[in-house]
Order: structure tokens, then C-alpha cells, then sequence
């Protein structure tokens, strides 16, 4: 059930793209004269500045959609059928007063039969600070349990622990994004930057119209591999197979910056016995890329005087994903590159808000300020700013995969989904539907009626980008503060509101009285003042005048921070870590009976589950359904004709693609995007293995057989 939003009433002409961590700006400006409005990139925002990509320029569709959800909905009832399958009746339109009593009721009546863990929280990556401050204080003050986490735990968990465990703390980049441009080397590793961040190209085109030697790894040619001038094709879960090589190759050479590592880290002894036996031929016999790609690219990022390395979702995304990136920080630390111009490591974060959604309270071990739940002195601190006893906290809860499994095991019976998809977007997704399926309560706030909210006893109508006020924080850890350019269209509420209103009728409002998003932000100054992401020295007056400020930002005269570790890094001892890798095998290696590799990623038309990009017709007409790529060589392998389609299984579930034969992919590799639901959703063939240590499942391999399906059998459809 829809209602076509109103034409929209400007209140401010300036916000930021709802999509990646660049966070472009961009400008409202009347289309043609009439009511109707269009989108242009900003000429005053200092990230990617007058530029906007193909879904910037189009996310204006998505807001004022026909299917757009303007009114509470209520099912009728709910089922589920012999075969597991989700059976539903239609959705009855209620109101906010009938809405919130009725779901608070629920979930009271849940806590008393089950106890205050029978109740979770399932957060997004691309909600404002404010909001995802105020969802973790909800689930551990309103609702009083230990299960929250958020989607990020599927693209920067890896990443975060890491970055965490190496320097002692984490943020996506430890530069700006203004000194690509001083880098004369740059390793980007696992990531796609030309579809996945358009905008940050320019950055890396004008490092190397100043000399920079671009190197990409990835196991397909993309649009960012032909910018490169050296395309390491490498297949997934080879990862720190091949790092160990190049840093055997730098040690070995003495190309170290011996003065760095002497001073400023520890565990050099480790990291070299453990590449000690990585050579270039070695590496060659394991992986297939060549002895001299191996030592020229080790060779010219060591001698060269600054250099970048950039990781992203390719090698995070892997069981062993937290081994993967601390052995490429290892890159930049043993060659001294990092907290000075030109220099550094970046993890390319992946989602709008990314960086601030990890960083206050919607992952299950942290409180706000990337402060452990378990420490405490944090929790000290955050009981006095909340104003309750730090007993009352819970411990920490799960991640977000396996809070979906406690689901599936019973022991979780309620779930509130905030600005998230899990069914598509989640590992072996068969499995989250049944689980979904078991629910007693599920309530989504959403814009549509995802794949997710087709399992909802309730879907709530949040507000759009363009339609909440607050602040987010960019891949680079600038906080920037985002107005809210339109009026929340029928009887859509933003995400703060419909969370403090839940709090009041759980009896739990005393602790949740914010008239404006910017007092939830002072609150979160408060919160986060002496944590790791310190804001306390950031205000909505200093974004507004100095368009975004670097945390941490500890006091008001701070200039925030662009640049870390300069002088020093965040353990105690101020040394960075160096760690010996040893490589490790796939959760599931290929074998005879599933002899090829299964690798998912993106699409420059489609953002995420694809839940706002499938509904922008300009988008999906360039990319109406996904598209397997594989080799020729595996094509003639299994017999592939003209308008054949392929059938990929793995021992999950068996789905048919269109197909696109490519000489640009590893040979025994076959790359699926992930943007799509139902048959067409290639999370249900991935792995729900997980990281030991990020819990980030392992989307970028899993062993599939492949076969060809002829034109007259080719229908869509899984088994």
C-alpha cells in the first residue's frame, strides 16, 4: 500500500548524497521553473567538489516514489508455510497512536515471558550520528537488552579491528582525501572505486597526473583497474599470500624504513620470520602472478618517497578478512608511510555514515565514543551522561549474522530493523528468511516495503535523506552537518522521533527528551568526550561555518585532526603494531564436486540491497538484473552457447543468471553483484563463515559448481 507523496516544500537547498562514504554535497534547484525539483552537485563543499555520480544525480527518485510508505501499516496476519516459504495478507494503514502503544505492548509482553534479550535491534550504516547514538542508547536504556548491531558488521568490522589492533584505533583513513594527490605510490587492494565511490577518482587521476604509479588486486579487470598502470589479478582468498611475498621482497632487500620501525612499532621480528618463506617464486607457484610483478611492486612502493595503500570489501570481506588488512597496514608501517604528507593507509568505507554508525553504540561491544561495553570506566561514563546506574547496562550481545541466527534458534523473539535490508543483504540468506519467518514481532522503519519488511508485523514510515537533519561522518572521519532540505511528506517521522515516542510508551521517556537533533548531538559530545572518537570539541555552529571537522576533536579550540599518528599512535606505548601473517585457508575451498569460485560485489548503478536504486528508473534501466561475469576459459569449459544462461549451486542453493563472458576475471573465478532480492539474490549460494574476530561473514568466496542453461530452460528461478 503506497500514497504518492506530495510535491515537495524546500526548507534548505543544500544536503549530501544518501549513498557512499564521500558524502558528496549537493544543491536543490527548481527543475524547469515548476514545483518539481532536480539535484546538482555542490561547488562549496570541499569533498569531491561540483561533482556528483550517476546515483547522486538521481537520488532525488527514490524520496518522492509512488511505493513510498507514508503511514503506519499493520498486518493482519502472518504465516508461514509447509515449505518455509513467507505467506502474508495485505497491510491495514493505522496511526501513530495506535502504532506505537501497540508495539510497545508487544515488546513488554516478549521481555515478560522471555526476559529483556528476547528483544534485538538491527541498525543501519547509513543513519545520521544522532540517530545511531540514540538506537543504542534505545536498545540498552529503553529496551535493556545486550542484542544490537547494525549492517556495518558486513562491510568495515573487518576493517575497524584491524585498524584497531595496528595503530589502536580506528578510522577509515588516516589522511584526507586531499593527499592522494602527494602520493607518488598507491596500492588499492579489493576495492572498485570507479563504481563503487565515482567521485574519489579524480582524486587518484590527479595523483597520477603528478607521476603516481597506480597498482589495482583484484581478481576482475574493472573500471578502476584501467586506470591503474599495474592490474595484480589475483584470486580471492590468496590475499596475504601475496602481501607476505611483497613484504618478503622489502625485508629481504633491506628496503625497510629501518628508522620507522625501530622508533615507532613493534613485532618487526615476528612479521619477518613469518614471510620468510614467501618468495616471489613461491608466491608465483601459489597464486600464478608473476615473480617480477611480485618484486616490482614491492620494490617501487618501498623506494618511493610517499605512497597510499587503500583496502576495501575485496580482502575484508573473507574469513580471515582482519589477517588480510593487518598484513597490508604492515605494507605501510614497515615502509614508514603513514602520518605524514602523502602517506597513510585507508579501509574505503563502503556506507553513508559507516564510519559514524560504528562508532557510537550500534555495534554490539562498543557504547558511544568507541568505548568497549565491557570496560568499566566507559561504562562509568556513559551511566553518568545517560543518568543511570552503569549496572543497569547490559554486557555485550552478538553480531549482526548471528543475532539472525539466535533468531532461527529461538531465542531471539522480537526485532526492530531500523534503515536495513538483512534478507538480501545477509550470507546464506535462505536461512535469515525462515528465521524472520519465526518471529513473534517484527517491526521495520523503512521508506519501502523491502524483501525485510515482507516479513513485518509492522512497517513504519521513516523519513528520507533529504527529510532528517544531522550529522554524519565521511571514509576520511570528517563530521559534517547534513540540514534538512525537505518537509517529512504524510505521516513520515524522522528516525530520532519515532525512537524517543517507542522510549515514552516502554515508560522509559524520561531518558529520551530531545526536542531537536542537535541536543542528541550535544548529549553524544558529552558521551564520547575521552573516548577513542572524541567529539566533544565539535559543534553544530563550527560544522556550519568550517563545512565538516576531523575527529577526534577533544575541546572547542581543537582544530580537529586531518592527519593521524604524526608524532605518536593510539596504544599506550604510542608504537604501532607489526603482525607475522600466516595465511590461512577459505572457510569452504573449492574441491571436485565445487570446483570454481563464487566472489559478489557491486554495480555502479545499484547502492547496497538496492532498495532506492531499484526504484530510480534511470538506474535500473542500465542495470536491470544482475549479471554473472566469467572467464572464456571456464565458458568453453562448461559448454556455454549464444543466450545461454548459467546455473551457479553451491552447497546452499542453486540459482540461474544472465551471463557475460569477460577475459577480465580470474579464470576459475565467477563475480555476481548483490544488489537484487528473491531468485535473483546471490546471497543465497554465500557462506555465512565468520571472521573469528570481525564476525564479518565471508561474501567474497565460496566454492560453486557452474553449468550452462540452454535459452528454451533458461527461466530465473532457484531450487
Amino acid at each position: 500500500m503506497s500514497i504518492q507523496p506530495a510535491a515537495p516544500m524546500m526548507e534548505h537547498n543544500t544536503s549530501h548524497c544518501c549513498f557512499c562514504s564521500m558524502q558528496c554535497g549537493l544543491v536543490l534547484a527548481p527543475a524547469g521553473g515548476g514545483p518539481e525539483l532536480t539535484i546538482r552537485p555542490s561547488p562549496s563543499f570541499p569533498v569531491a567538489t561540483n561533482r556528483l555520480c550517476q546515483k547522486g544525480l538521481n537520488a532525488l527518485d527514490h524520496v518522492v516514489h509512488e511505493e513510498r510508505i507514508m503511514t503506519p501499516l499493520r498486518r493482519q496476519e502472518t504465516a508461514v508455510t509447509a515449505d518455509g516459504d513467507h505467506a502474508s495478507s495485505a497491510w491495514q494503514r493505522t496511526g501513530w497512536d495506535e502504532a506505537l502503544p501497540a508495539i510497545a505492548g508487544r515488546l513488554r509482553d516478549i521481555q515478560r515471558r522471555y526476559g529483556n534479550d528476547a528483544v534485538s535491534v538491527y541498525g543501519g550504516g547509513s543513519l545520521t550520528n544522532e540517530v545511531c547514538y540514540l538506537l543504542g542508547k534505545f536498545a540498552r536504556v529503553a529496551l535493556k537488552t545486550r542484542y544490537i548491531d547494525y549492517n556495518g558488521r558486513y562491510c568495515m568490522s573487518s576493517a575497524a579491528a584491524a585498524a584497531n589492533q595496528s595503530f589502536g584505533l580506528d578510522r577509515g583513513m588516516t589522511m584526507p582525501l586531499s593527499e592522494i594527490r602527494n602520493a607518488k605510490y598507491i596500492l588499492l587492494a579489493g576495492t572498485n572505486i570507479a563504481e563503487c565511490q565515482p567521485t574519489m577518482m579524480p582524486y587518484l587521476l590527479e595523483a597520477k597526473k603528478n607521476g603516481a604509479i597506480l597498482v589495482t588486486i583484484d581478481p576482475r579487470n574493472t573500471l578502476t583497474s584501467k586506470s591503474a598502470d599495474i592490474h595484480v589479478r589475483l584470486q580471492p582468498g590468496f590475499d596475504s599470500v601475496f602481501v607476505n611475498g611483497l613484504l618478503h621482497v622489502i625485508i629481504h632487500e633491506q628496503l625497510y624504513d629501518h628508522t620507522f620501525v625501530n622508533e615507532r612499532t613493534s613485532g618487526f621480528a615476528e612479521l619477518a620470520a613469518a614471510v620468510e618463506s614467501f618468495t616471489p617464486a613461491k608466491v608465483e607457484e601459489w597464486t600464478g602472478i608473476l615473480e617480477s610483478v611480485t618484486r616490482t611492486v614491492a620494490r617501487g612502493f618501498a623506494k618511493a618517497e610517499t605512497g597510499i595503500v587503500l583496502t576495501a570489501r575485496g580482502l575484508e570481506q573473507q574469513s580471515n578478512g582482519v589477517e588480510n588488512t593487518k598484513n597490508y597496514i604492515n605494507l605501510a608501517l614497515l615502509t614508514g608511510k603513514i602520518g605524514r604528507p602523502g602517506c597513510g593507509y585507508g579501509a574505503v568505507t563502503g556506507q553513508a555514515n559507516g564510519q559514524g554508525g560504528r562508532e557510537h553504540g550500534q555495534k554490539a561491544d562498543q557504547l558511544p565514543g568507541y568505548r568497549s561495553i565491557e570496560d568499566p570506566a566507559a561504562r562509568e561514563h556513559i551511566g553518568h551522561v545517560w543518568g543511570i546506574d552503569p549496572a543497569e547496562l547490559p554486557g555485550k550481545g552478538v553480531s549482526a549474522y548471528e543475532m539472525l541466527q539466535k533468531i532461527d534458534e529461538g531465542e531471539i523473539k522480537a526485532m526492530i530493523v531500523v534503515g536495513s535490508n538483512p534478507v538480501v543483504s545477509s550470507p546464506n540468506s535462505r536461512m535469515v528468511d525462515r528465521a524472520l519467518g519465526k518471529l513473534e514481532l517484527l517491526v521495520v522503519v523503512d521508506l519501502f516495503e523491502t524483501e525485510t519488511a515482507r516479513y513485518a508485523h509492522w512497517l513504519l514510515p521513516g523519513a528520507s535523506f533529504l527529510e532528517a537533519e544531522g550529522t554524519l561522518t565521511n571514509l576520511e572521519g570528517r563530521v559534517f552537518h547534513r540540514p534538512r532540505a525537505l518537509e517529512p511528506p504524510g505521516e513520515c517521522k524522522p528516525d530520532y522521533r519515532l525512537i524517543c515516542e517507542l522510549a515514552e510508551q516502554l515508560g522509559r521517556g524520561a531518558y529520551f527528551q530531545y526536542a531537536t537533533a542537535e541536543l542528541i548531538f550535544e548529549e553524544m559530545r558529552c558521551a564520547t568526550a575521552g573516548g577513542k572518537a572524541d567529539y566533544s570539541g565539535i559543534t553544530y555552529r563550527r560544522l556550519k561555518e568550517e563545512q565538516g571537522v576531523f575527529w577526534p576533536c577533544p575541546d572547542e579550540r581543537h582544530p580537529g585532526s586531518p592527519m593521524l599518528f604524526a608524532d605518536r599512535f593510539a596504544h599506550p606505548d604510542g608504537r604501532a603494531r607489526l603482525f607475522g601473517i600466516r595465511p590461512s585457508m577459505p572457510a569452504e575451498p573449492i574441491d571436485d564436486e565445487y570446483p570454481y569460485i563464487l566472489t559478489t560485489g557491486r554495480v555502479g548503478s545499484h547502492y547496497l540491497s538496492g532498495a532506492q536504486t531499484r526504484r530510480t528508473t534511470a538506474l535500473l534501466k542500465k542495470a536491470p538484473v544482475p549479471v554473472a561475469e566469467l572467464h572464456p576459459w571456464l565458458a568453453k569449459r562448461i559448454g556455454l552457447g549464444v543466450g545461454d544462461h548459467i546455473r551457479i549451486t553451491s552447497r546452499r542453493a542453486s540459482l540461474v543468471f544472465a551471463v557475460k563472458v569477460t577475459e577480465g576475471i580470474q579464470p576459475r573465478t565467477v563475480f555476481v553483484p548483490f544488489h537484487w532480492g528473491g531468485e535473483l539474490s546471490v546471497n543465497r549460494l554465500t557462506i555465512d563463515a565468520l571472521d573469528p574476530v570481525s564476525r564479518m561473514p565471508e561474501f567474497k568466496l565460496c566454492a560453486v559448481r557452474i553449468e550452462a542453461v540452454k535459452p528454451e530452460t533458461n527461466g530465473m528461478q532457484v531450487t
